[in-house]
């Protein structure tokens, strides 16, 4: 497994590289975010490990550009910026794990074999529900003629709501089985997720606009649609 670190503390660098090899994993490494945006764009990683105070070009503008640009490589942000705000930042933008320095190095390499097991391939490669598709492989999400890449974390709410068609989850369920951490329930971090998937996949036609249909004051659910006959 190959890891890009973007670190630009030569001392936590390589305490991570150390960690990391050890662990068997290959580490490159990138001390500023320009170099690190060049990287990510040029070679192939299997996850990267992001700081968010970077030289050139911070953590959360280079997690944007990539998520923008639809790589979908999994990402760890690694920072001492640990305030609420911050770590909502970072899942807003794209993180799929986000830990706080100080830290163990062992805690890092035990989060990053689970973020790497959730992008495990199953041998059917694709989500389906009527009219809507989610490709494991590619994060490509195609409902009726749209079709876009999601962000991980875009995706997995949508394949979350796909478990059951019809059934309302509310933002705390949302926040727990997506994110995976119990954020504070007044946090719109799911509903910056939602109007995203809505803006990349909303159609022309109001009554199938978007798979997502907000149900007021209570949470959101997969629109129950019909197969063609």
């Amino acid at each position: 497994m190959k890891i890009l670190l973007i670190e630009d503390e030569i001392k936590i660098a390589e305490f991570v590289i150390n960690g990391l090899t050890q662990a068997g994993f290959q580490v490159d490494h990138s001390q500023d975010g320009l170099t690190g945006l060049y990287v990510v764009q040029q070679k192939l990683h299997d996850l990267i490990v992001l700081d968010v105070m970077l030289p050139s070009l911070n953590g959360f503008d280079l997690l944007r550009q990539i998520r923008e640009a639809g790589n979908t490589t999994p990402v760890i942000i690694l920072s001492a910026r640990v305030d609420l705000p911050d770590r909502l930042q970072g899942f807003e933008v794209g993180a799929d794990d986000y830990l706080p320095k100080p830290f163990f190095v062992e805690e890092l390499v035990v989060r990053i074999k689970l973020v790497l097991a959730r992008q495990t391939v199953v041998k059917d490669p694709l989500i389906r529900s009527p009219h809507l598709t989610l490709d494991l492989s590619t994060h490509r999400a195609q409902w009726y003629e749209t079709s876009a890449i999601l962000s991980p974390r875009e995706f997995s709410l949508l394949a979350f709501l796909m478990r059951s068609p019809g059934h309302i989850y509310s933002r705390k369920q949302i926040l727990k089985h997506v994110w995976d951490i119990n954020f504070d329930p007044e946090t719109n971090v799911v509903d910056v997720c939602v109007r995203r998937i809505k803006s990349k996949l909303g159609r022309q036609s109001s009554h199938n606009s978007s798979p997502i249909e907000s149900v007021r004051g209570v949470g959101y659910r997969l629109k129950v649609e019909e197969e063609d006959a």
